[in-house]
């Protein structure tokens, strides 16, 4: 099973939540890409941009962080943190 947390934070708290699971076949980067698609619609957010930075914090600690320069909107929040929780 793979379980993949995100967290809004503003001014240092967490305003919400959203825990998705997949226990599919696909490869990690799949179900990474889709828990972040299902976290974006159930958030109402557009799906941010992987950058170069975002990528090697998620590839050393299975978690990253969007800030406002990874998305092309305004975000009434301070960043949008992603983080594995439990892999197959």
């Amino acid at each position: 099973m793979f379980c993949l947390w995100a967290k809004e934070w503003k001014d240092n708290r967490m305003v919400r939540d959203l825990t998705v699971c997949d226990d599919s076949d696909d490869t990690r980067t799949h179900k990474v890409f889709h828990a972040l698609d299902e976290v974006c619609y159930a958030f109402d957010l557009g799906k941010p941009i992987w950058l170069d930075a975002t990528v090697k914090e998620f590839q050393r600690h299975a978690k990253a962080r969007f800030y406002q320069d990874s998305f092309i909107e305004n975000i009434p929040f301070d960043f949008l943190e992603i983080q594995v929780i439990e892999e197959d």
